[in-house]
């Protein structure tokens, strides 16, 4: 299950969602397999984040080499093809859920809950120091609108 971006076709602005399925996704275990047992397991992929508009459009967006290479490599890593390196789950872009997993989530087949966020990138700035400088810049902008507001009913009054 892979989540695409909104603006990736050019018959529709909404998000899509492909779904890629194996009739055999023992692949041959009795026989000389080439591609790990992946019965019970389900790969979601979400790249809803990716994608840059073309440039020249404001409609229209497209993946970068990079990405559907990104994209690809997983797939074929979770596959368990051996040319692609080995799979592991990424936080906010793919995860491999078991059968039971999404039996917990009532069978809902959204990527997203299942890869989660991302992880946050650190700034640097300590978390105190950080609510304490935009708590102060808050207070400013309310204490800015106060004044304006003032201004803008003396300048009514003036012309009332």
């Amino acid at each position: 299950m892979m989540a695409l971006p909104g603006q990736l076709f050019y018959g529709t602005q909404i998000p899509a969602c492909l779904w890629i399925m194996a009739k055999d996704r023992s692949n041959g275990i009795a026989r000389d397999a080439k591609l790990r047992d992946r019965r019970g397991e389900v790969l979601f992929i979400d790249a809803r984040k990716m994608g840059a508009l073309v440039p020249g459009s404001r409609k229209q967006k497209e993946l970068s080499e990079a990405e559907v290479t990104k994209i690809a490599t997983a797939y074929h890593a979770w596959r368990g093809e051996p040319v692609a390196g080995s799979y592991e789950d990424v936080p906010g872009f793919c995860k491999s859920a078991s059968l039971e997993e999404i039996a917990k989530h009532n069978f809902v087949l959204t990527p997203g809950r299942y890869v989660g966020t991302g992880a946050a990138e650190d700034d640097g700035e300590p978390f105190e120091e950080k609510f304490d400088r935009l708590m102060g810049e808050l207070r400013g902008h309310f204490a800015r609108g106060r004044r304006l507001e003032a201004e803008i009913e003396a300048r009514l009054g003036a012309l009332g």
